[in-house]
């Protein structure tokens, strides 16, 4: 199963690459698409869609496994980048991909066995299952990486854990 993991954003969205097969990892790309700060919102939205889009069809997954949205105080901030969450969903839905959203606290338990670990052990976790040399940059990357771990270690106990039905 080829994974792909997205971590939500509209500065910056960080997406990975995994291929999932008999209990194994591999890495097969992972990065970022960025915005510029100074650009109109709806030509941000266009670039994170776009560059999605080129992301889907070099690597062709067979999922997407997204971050579900979580924040306290930000409210611009949280309005922005649900919408660019929207644009992602859109851009996997037209491409015909199953669509899973995982919490934080799922991914964390997925990723490090423990739901309230700190950003750095589910980085160096991220860096153990996968095999790298160093934990990949920037945190959206790597926190991409771990959403598609957590995705294969879930659907691999439990089916459709997360599926979005759209």
């Amino acid at each position: 199963m080829r994974i792909l993991g997205i971590d939500p954003g509209f500065a910056i969205v960080g997406y990975g690459v995994i291929d999932y097969e008999a209990a194994k990892f591999k890495t097969v790309d992972y990065g970022k698409i960025t915005t510029a700060a100074g650009q109109k919102f709806p030509d941000r939205l266009d670039v994170v869609y776009n560059g999605l889009r080129q992301v889907i069809d070099a690597f062709k997954p067979d999922v997407l496994a997204i971050e579900e949205l979580f924040f306290n105080t930000n409210t611009t901030t949280a309005i922005n980048v649900a919408q660019a969450r929207g644009v992602i969903v859109l851009a996997a839905k037209q491409a015909g991909l199953k669509i899973y959203e995982y919490t934080p606290l799922q991914i964390k338990q997925a990723v490090v066995g423990y739901g309230r670990a700190d950003k750095n052990q589910v980085q160096q976790m991220v860096k153990m299952f996968l095999n790298l040399k160093i934990v990949p940059k920037p945190d959206d990357t790597a926190d991409a990486l771990a959403v598609a771990i957590c995705h294969a270690n879930s659907s691999s106990l439990t089916g459709k854990l997360g599926d979005l039905n759209v």
